[in-house]
């Protein structure tokens, strides 16, 4: 990959957050809200801004292939391309769309590059905060320009600050995440949007985070741009996370001690 491929990515979701995404912020008519599934919302916004940024992308890479969030939503049989041969892009247009129509922060623009079904390369951008990470699997991670590391997080679990998406968790699960709160120092409930945890764990304004739903285009991003800074994402089971293995569950952490630490005082005894 160049640097101006990978500059331009990041140009390019920087224009289409100021020419389609925020100019519909708190804009929205009621026509422009739809549900794809029970409690799955997509707008106006969404689809607009997935077909600028999939043609962006094509555009700088005509060999390539967009696998776009409302694209599978039409037509699931695109997920078969994350793991084919050569480069596949795999969009979140707003990711966040819940907050976005309810005219709340955060929501973010998000992008992956997987080559050969690799993630190679990573971006999201939360617009309102103005804040753009990259990352390169094998070279590093950067927010805003400035290379960040997920470490120096406290030593203590009982200083540990994180998030958990506890309202999809199965029962039993959820149970045990109320009950980690008197272990851990903090488990925050969540801001609806996967791209803002990821940046907040960058930023060391958490240290972990926990998901049930593990969409691809929710979390590939994400993911690269912790694992490049240090971090660690795994299933509930120990495996690492892969955009083409399905599954529930994932524990993202700063680091190996603070994955362990989260997961002891989350599931230990399970």
């Amino acid at each position: 990959m160049t640097e101006n491929l990978f500059d331009d990515v990041g140009a390019l979701l920087r224009a289409v957050a100021d020419r389609v995404v925020l100019p519909l912020f708190r804009r929205l008519d009621d026509d422009d809200v739809e549900e794809k599934a029970p409690g799955d919302l997509v707008t106006t916004a969404d689809r607009q801004a997935e077909e600028m940024i999939s043609a962006g992308l094509r555009r700088l890479r005509p060999d390539s292939v967009v696998v776009g969030e409302e694209a599978v939503a039409e037509d699931p049989a695109l997920l078969r391309h994350l793991d084919r041969p050569g480069h596949v892009w795999l969009v979140d247009p707003i990711d966040g769309t819940a907050n976005f129509a309810a005219g709340r922060r955060p929501f973010a623009l998000m992008v992956a590059l997987l080559m050969d079904g690799e993630p190679t390369a990573a971006w999201v951008f939360d617009p309102l905060g103005d804040t753009l990470a990259v990352a390169r699997a094998g070279v590093g991670t950067y927010v805003d320009g400035r290379r960040v590391r997920t470490t120096g997080a406290p030593a203590d679990p009982g200083r540990l600050r994180g998030a958990a998406m506890s309202h999809y968790l199965p029962p039993a699960f959820r149970r045990r995440v109320e009950a980690a709160g008197e272990r851990l120092g903090e488990v925050l409930p969540g801001q609806h949007c996967a791209g803002r945890e990821y940046l907040d764990l960058l930023l060391g304004e958490q240290q972990f985070v926990l998901f049930w739903h593990t969409l691809p285009w929710d979390h590939v991003p994400g993911i690269l741009l912790v694992r490049a800074a240090g971090g660690v994402a795994r299933r509930f089971d120990g495996t690492d996370y892969h955009p083409v293995v399905e599954g529930k569950g994932l524990l993202v952490a700063a680091d190996e001690r603070v994955w362990s630490a989260a997961w002891e005082a989350l599931f230990g005894g399970v």
